[in-house]
């Protein structure tokens, strides 16, 4: 994260990026009350975010919940998702209508590179890695609204907001240098915020006992097979003294090692010497149930079907379709939505009313190619799409002509329908008559 240095804006407003010293802003109390201020691989962040008396044995951080496939599905699949969006910049004309402003330098930074050093979905995946992971997507933007010139991408885990005289304050400790950005110039969207709408709510870190669950099975399942599925067990035999006992736990316990590593199917016992299993096995514990549950447990954290996080244990044709549409309504949708809003705050300013972003989500609609053609085919026929344009969504040149609206020849409007069943309208009608 490079240092922007002062940068003053029109009409005397304070400047957006100010240097506040070293130590303004990331003193050491703000940091210990504050758990933004420690990295999120920290194991104090779970005392940070009140879970130090939650019961969980496993300690949550970033790291620890990314090692839990359910976890890394969905904070892939989302960012990746959400980033790959194509975006667009409408301008409104006076007659109510709108087009593509293609020239606009917004179109640029959200669709093709953010800034000399990031592309555009680089910087808008680490945008919403961030949020589904931390609970927070921050990214600073330079040059002003309007007429942005570069979006940098600001790490929550380095970042404090505050408020003073009702107005929020971004601390930011740019690697040993504090920097305070105002609120218009920071795009600040949060998974879940708190009640004073200064911090945010992690959806890791505020489901720590479930995330936790999921370590401790990940870490029973691993301990089990790495002694090659043998459980702990007891040695109960005829020896007496101490020497006896510990060496015939370890011969025992090297011999039973030894066989399930090597594949054997048997070993020998000494006379009057039984074992007996203190463990419990996979099995009988619901070790692969409870993995599945919890798989449908993070689905629900994340508001996506359990289908996009490769579980199809309910999954049928049918209904993995309608998770599909599910998906993109009631997921995708809303933090699409949530970040036009912010985009369209903080680079085009409160009183714009010209212009404005929006995500295209044809593609995540597209459907099968049957599905598509049909679709188009029914909208060019009544008049709500010109062929041109079909064939411009289908990365496909445009034909002479093609940018007329047509309908089909043999509809006619309800009101003129008396007219053209009224008698001789076609000149047969008496024809018929006679023929009788």
């Amino acid at each position: 994260m490079a240092f922007f240095g002062k940068r003053g804006r029109k009409g005397g407003h304070e400047s957006a990026a100010i240097d506040a010293g070293p130590a303004a802003g990331v003193d050491a109390e703000a940091r210990s009350q504050s758990a933004e201020g420690f990295t999120q691989s920290d194991p104090r962040v779970v005392e940070i975010f009140g879970l130090g008396n939650s019961g969980v044995s496993e300690i949550v951080t970033l790291d620890t919940a990314y090692s839990v496939p359910a976890i890394w599905a969905a904070n892939v699949f989302l960012a990746d998702t959400m980033a790959s969006l194509p975006m667009k910049v409408y301008q409104k004309n006076k007659d109510g209508t709108r087009g593509v402003a293609s020239d606009h330098p917004v179109l640029d930074l959200l669709n093709h590179a953010a800034n000399d050093e990031t592309d555009a979905f680089e910087h808008r995946r680490g945008f919403w890695l961030d949020f589904f992971g931390p609970g927070r997507g921050l990214s600073f933007i330079e040059g002003g609204r309007g007429a942005p010139s570069n979006l940098w991408p600001i790490e929550p885990a380095r970042c404090r907001v505050t408020r003073n005289l009702g107005r929020r304050r971004y601390h930011y400790d740019d690697y040993g240098r504090a920097v305070i950005y105002g609120a218009p110039d920071v795009i600040d969207l949060s998974f879940m915020p708190t009640a004073d709408r200064l911090g945010s709510r992690s959806p890791i870190f505020a489901h720590a006992p479930t995330i936790g669950l999921a370590l401790a099975v990940k870490k029973y399942g691993a301990k089990f097979f790495d002694n090659g599925g043998v459980p702990p067990f007891v040695i109960q035999g005829p020896m007496t003294t101490p020497g006896g006992i510990a060496r015939s736990s370890e011969q025992l316990s090297a011999a039973v090692v030894k066989a399930a590593r090597n594949g054997d199917l048997g070993i020998s016992m000494p006379d009057g010497h039984t074992i007996t299993s203190i463990g419990i096995d996979p099995e009988k514990m619901q070790m692969v149930d409870v993995q599945r549950f919890l798989i449908e447990d993070i689905a629900r954290i994340y508001g996506i079907p359990p289908v996009f996080l490769q579980d199809l244990t309910h999954g049928t044709f049918t209904n993995t379709e309608q998770q599909d549409l599910f998906l993109v309504k009631h997921s995708i949708s809303r933090h699409a939505n949530a970040f036009e809003k912010q985009a369209n705050l903080k680079l085009f300013g409160r009183g714009n009313r010209e212009f404005y972003v929006e995500h295209d989500l044809d593609g995540l609609m597209r459907g099968d190619l049957v599905s598509r053609a049909e679709a188009f085919a029914k909208m060019i026929n009544s008049s709500q799409i010109t062929p041109n344009e079909t064939r411009r969504i289908n990365n496909r040149p445009d034909l002479p002509g093609g940018d007329r609206l047509l309908a089909q020849g043999a509809m006619v409007p309800a009101d003129g329908m008396a007219a053209a069943v009224a008698p001789g309208a076609d000149g047969d009608t008496d024809k018929g008559s006679e023929n009788d």
